[in-house]
């Protein structure tokens, strides 16, 4: 099967999203919350609390608690920004995935992996997310529908994915 598609910084917000979803990094997304509800409560009691507060630390801890929030829905945004800059001046991307794996090629390079090295993928709405199995989970590569000639070829697609690799 072939796919000719230029990326988007969608897709690799998409693609970024999944892979901290399912990468090294997933426990940010269960950490960060209840570190900046503890940061707001520290700083609540500092606050209200007996005695004369102090308000360096308020404010130290108000601010650790608002960038902590913040930066929790922005991490797949700054990671795809950072991403995004390299894989923009590669411009179409040429994409052949067949039983033995998947192969890229763009204007300054070609890239070709077997499936043991993307074991794994996630199917989004708008593309098929691949990840390496490395330890660090750090892997990724995406296959987006619309870069198929025919609708059709996402079904035929699936299943040659669900046949080599595994879906997560």
């Amino acid at each position: 099967m072939d796919l000719v598609y230029v990326p988007t910084r969608a897709d690799v917000v998409d693609a970024v999203r999944v892979q901290l979803r399912h990468g090294m990094l997933r426990w940010l997304r269960w950490v960060l919350p209840p570190a900046a509800v503890l940061a707001f409560l520290v700083a609540g009691v500092e606050l209200f609390g007996p005695g004369e507060p102090d308000r360096v630390f308020v404010a130290l801890m108000t601010g650790l608690g608002v960038f902590v929030a913040v930066l929790g829905p922005l991490t797949p945004r700054l990671a795809a920004r950072q991403v995004y800059g390299m894989v923009e001046r590669q411009g179409e991307f040429r994409a052949r995935v067949d039983e033995q794996g998947v192969s890229w090629t763009t204007r300054d390079t070609e890239t070709a992996n077997r499936w043991p090295m993307l074991p794994r993928y996630v199917e989004t709405p708008t593309q098929f997310v691949l990840l390496t199995a490395d330890k660090a989970r750090a892997g990724v590569a995406a296959l987006p529908k619309r870069g198929l000639a025919d609708p059709a070829d996402v079904d035929r697609l699936r299943e040659l994915l669900d046949r080599s690799i595994t879906r997560l």
